[in-house]
């Protein structure tokens, strides 16, 4: 696509730049109550939400720098007359501010993610996660809207002790390891979300993630289960990292998203955290001999050290990383539906599809 969707295009205007906004029509006065902002909503978890909440007739804008998000995400909600789209950062205080002061509520999900872009793009990783936060946090509390913050699992850095709850010790290595300047600025996020609510009173929830996967999502950023899933498809070795006994769960979006639904439309859910993910755990092995036995492949599982995984800025691993999610399914009565295995079977399936489909594209 070459940066517009289905729909007509106009133009939002902050400090001299003109961005592209996509909606489908201007007809705003017979839109729906309950404007949400989505940041970050041409991404994976972001894409899958915005379809839900279109699908309820809610009003949509995402705002969204394209820089790991896709357009294509967006071909089904482009459709809708409560859409509109808005390429731009969340570093940009000028655009956050006139998008915020137009909504009802915002979702931030913007944000550097993937273990291979944290390692290999530390400094933008970083000032992205925590400017970027800072701006929409001010902007909603400049307007009071409800802001819901996503999280990471990794803000419990190596802790590897049984299901962890949302008061669980962060255990982190040294800061010039790349991968705990994520945890860290994804803490700071929280902190300001924590700070804002406690002494601003503004409406913050936070949302921590334990491996969501699904359709949609890119093996291009060190995504497990894609990355393995490709390789099997394509008959090579699946490489996994150190000796593979780590362990891992897995959630599928579609549960993710019902989880986001359920907290920011919640006011019980005001000034908390909370762990979202799915309690099955699996050895990194187990995994990728799961996936091969699934798709019929003949490839073989090859162990790769982490220092020649990831050469630049030294890389550590946790053991284990499990979610005690008994704090929201106390709350809001919300557990997973979808199993590891719904997920790896949806994943290969599209997989297969898009492999299909490449030929023809490139002719």
């Amino acid at each position: 696509m070459d940066g517009q969707c289905a729909g007509h295009s106009g133009h939002l205007s902050a400090r001299g730049i003109t961005l592209a906004v996509v909606s489908s029509t201007d007809r705003r006065s017979t839109l729906p109550a309950g404007h949400i902002l989505i940041t970050g909503g041409a991404g994976f978890i972001g894409s899958h939400l915005v379809d839900s909440l279109l699908a309820d007739g809610r009003r949509v804008t995402v705002v969204d720098n394209l820089s790991t998000g896709h357009l294509s995400n967006l071909d089904q909600a482009g459709r809708s007359a409560n859409f509109r789209f808005v390429q731009g950062s969340v570093t940009d205080e000028m655009i956050i501010d006139e998008l915020m002061h137009e909504c009802d509520s915002v979702i931030h999900l913007a944000a550097a993610v993937g273990v291979r872009l944290i390692v290999e793009e530390p400094l933008r990783s970083f000032t992205t996660n925590v400017r970027g936060s800072e701006v929409v946090i001010e902007a909603a509390h400049r307007y009071r809207r409800k802001i819901l913050v996503a999280s990471t699992s990794e803000v419990y850095g190596k802790n590897s002790s049984d299901a962890l709850g949302e008061n669980a010790d962060r255990i982190l290595g040294p800061p010039q390891v790349w991968r705990w300047a994520y945890s860290v600025a994804k803490s700071v996020d929280e902190i300001l979300a924590y700070l804002y609510h406690s002494e601003r009173g503004l409406p913050t929830v936070v949302a921590r993630f334990f491996n969501t996967v699904g359709p949609r999502q890119s093996p291009a950023y060190g995504m497990v289960i894609p990355r393995l899933v490709r390789q099997a498809l394509a008959g090579e070795p699946i490489t996994v990292y150190g000796d593979g006994l780590q362990t891992r769960c897995f959630c599928h979006v579609s549960d993710t998203v019902r989880a986001i639904r359920l907290l920011i439309d919640d006011e019980r859910a005001a000034g908390e955290a909370f762990n979202i993910g799915a309690g099955k755990e699996i050895t990194m092995l187990d995994l990728a001999n799961e996936i091969i036995a699934k798709t019929g492949s003949a490839s073989t599982v090859a162990l790769v050290p982490y220092e020649e995984a990831f050469p630049k800025g030294g890389f550590e691993d946790m053991r284990r990383r499990v979610p005690d999610t008994s704090k929201i399914e106390a709350l809001l009565g919300w557990r997973p539906a979808k199993t590891l295995d719904d997920i790896l079977d949806e994943t290969i399936a599209e997989a297969r599809l898009e492999l299909r489909s490449e030929p023809a594209e490139r002719g």
